[in-house]
């Protein structure tokens, strides 16, 4: 578990730290002065730890207005106040249990509590989908950060983007500005250790539903990460998200293979030119060769215009293969999007690019794609 222990005595703080760390080598654990009115880092806890000798009616609406704010929170206060009257409000500021100060016991029996009924909520069976280029350039990884950003959008879906580009990736770029405080790399140093919380912990959370793993800042360090790590991480990602949305790069070594092997679907991403036609035949060839069913890969024309001399009806005929959706091209916006750090969808809402990944999310959703709006009706939703 996740555990934040708040305490202004620091003797207690100690002495709190080691016995939850003797319980459970697992257990990540965090130490704070004071309640927190939100979590900086975005990553909400599985559980807070308050102890303190005398609770009043701030500090019991603080807790309520942080369980409201994080509804998955579990809260045990440790104090001496146990009157009928606190501990009803301390129920209603939805605090889980309220605990007898230094009552090691009691506590150890509260967290069994707390973890056995995290292991019985309904697990997700996320959906991998592994992003390839064809050729470099492709605009591979601007698709999958900006198709996680769409999948998440309205916080209905929860979607990881994977930097698995272990040489040269900088997915987190296209869609954030923050430095991750650990890589792909690190983690992979840590793979005994890998749990939910350690995994959530790792995440550049772009949205409450978005998060990202960012690739090692280091070319060096992608010899720390293993084939059978990725067996790891995408067997726990797929228990935590709706869709682990992979940026797998182009080199096909073990592992960006073993990937691709768990991929639900695999989209090699190309454009309109004889180049990428040449690297994409050779690229489904490669992919036959594994064995991976036809219905597995799915082309993605990206920067498309009409005015290309190769049409999609020629791509088709040259590869064999249906073209599963076309990104249009349009330079300007996708540069200022790369250039800012920030999702198109969120800079651009209405451009073509924008629509686009907007509709590859709801297909791959299952779900009606939004209606384009005109310039009008655009004009009457900011009056």
């Amino acid at each position: 578990m996740n555990i934040v222990i708040v305490s202004k005595n620091e003797a207690q703080l100690k002495r709190l730290t080691r016995l939850l760390r003797e319980r459970s080598t697992a257990d990540r654990v965090s130490l704070l002065a004071s309640t927190p009115d939100m979590f900086d880092n975005g990553v909400t806890p599985d559980l807070l730890l308050l102890e303190q000798e005398h609770i009043g009616e701030d500090e019991l609406e603080r807790l309520e207005l942080l369980g409201g704010r994080h509804p998955n929170l579990a809260i045990i206060v440790q104090c001496p106040q146990q009157s009928p009257q606190f501990l009803l409000r301390s129920m209603r500021a939805g605090v889980r249990e309220v605990l007898p100060p230094d009552d090691d016991a009691a506590l150890c029996a509260a967290l069994r509590r707390i973890e056995e009924k995290l292991q019985k909520q309904v697990t997700r069976k996320g959906q991998v989908l592994a992003f390839v280029s064809c050729k470099g350039g492709s605009g591979a990884t601007f698709i999958a950060a900006n198709l996680g950003y769409a999948l998440a959008a309205g916080e209905q879906r929860k979607v990881a983007l994977l930097d698995l580009n272990l040489q040269f990736g900088d997915a987190a770029l296209f869609v954030s500005d923050h430095k991750p405080a650990t890589t792909l790399s690190q983690l992979s140093q840590q793979i005994v250790r890998l749990d939910a919380s350690l995994l959530n912990a790792s995440m550049i959370q772009i949205t409450p539903s978005y998060s990202v793993l960012a690739a090692a800042d280091d070319p060096a360090h992608a010899a720390d990460i293993e084939a059978d790590h990725i067996d790891r991480l995408l067997t726990l990602a797929r228990s935590q998200y709706d869709y682990i949305v992979l940026d797998v790069g182009r080199g096909l070594d073990a592992v960006s293979v073993r990937a691709l092997d768990r991929a639900d679907l695999i989209f090699p991403v190309l454009q309109a030119t004889l180049p990428y036609v040449r690297d994409g035949k050779r690229l489904l060839d490669v992919f036959r060769g594994l064995g991976y069913r036809e219905d597995k890969i799915r082309l993605i024309l990206n920067r498309y215009a009409s005015s290309d001399s190769i049409r999609v009806a020629d791509l088709e005929a040259a590869y064999g293969k249906h073209v599963y959706k076309s990104i249009p091209n349009h330079y300007e916006a996708v540069a200022a999007s790369v250039s800012q750090g920030v999702p198109i969808l969120k800079l651009a809402p209405h451009n073509p690019v924008s629509r686009a990944l907007q509709e590859l999310a709801a297909s791959l959703a299952g779900e009606t794609p939004p209606a384009a709006q005109g310039w009008v009706a655009r004009l009457l939703a900011r009056a």
